[in-house]
């Protein structure tokens, strides 16, 4: 005779939806298309089986619009048997990366703003913060940039500038 309550301490399978299994496919998808837009060097810092590796690769090499979809979609069913978790560890990697980056852009860029639309006090608080400066060479491509601008020019002192204090803070 065999009791209903046997199989109790066997664990249940979990019953998942199909529209829960279609966005974790969708899911691995953007994934690989995310994938797709790195670059060799930020791949090898990926773990990447090597099959899913070369559909990658062999997506970026494509051109057409519908050789292109396709390609994701494999990419998306080898997502599925790859370790998804830490190729998403690695992808935040590199977006946290980008955003490091970008913020320190967004302030040189704030800082070249400053010292062209403001007064001598931004450039002294600019040279106190970047000590090892060109004073003389920073002036000078301050006053090109403000002349610039007050005769509606092209802004190409103002990008010399930046790329001098891009210069000096990656120094």
């Amino acid at each position: 005779m065999t009791d209903e309550f046997d199989d109790i301490d066997q664990p249940e399978e979990e019953w998942v939806s199909k529209t829960r299994r279609k966005q974790e496919m969708h899911a691995l998808q953007a994934l690989g298309k995310k994938l797709v837009g790195l670059n060799n060097e930020q791949l090898d810092k990926v773990p990447l089986e090597p099959e899913l590796l070369a559909a990658v690769k062999e997506c970026q090499r494509l051109r057409k619009g519908e050789a292109i979809r396709r390609q994701l979609q494999y990419i998306g069913r080898l997502m599925r048997l790859a370790d998804a978790d830490a190729i998403e560890e690695a992808m935040d990697r590199f977006e946290a990366g980008k955003q490091a980056h970008d913020a320190h852009f967004h302030k040189l860029e704030r800082w070249r703003d400053r010292l062209v639309n403001g007064d001598g006090s931004d450039l002294t608080a600019y040279i106190e913060e970047y000590p090892h400066a060109d004073v003389q060479h920073l002036r000078q491509l301050v006053r090109n940039a403000q002349k610039e601008a007050q005769q509606q020019k092209p802004p190409a002192s103002a990008r010399k500038l930046f790329k001098y204090l891009r210069e000096l803070a990656e120094s």
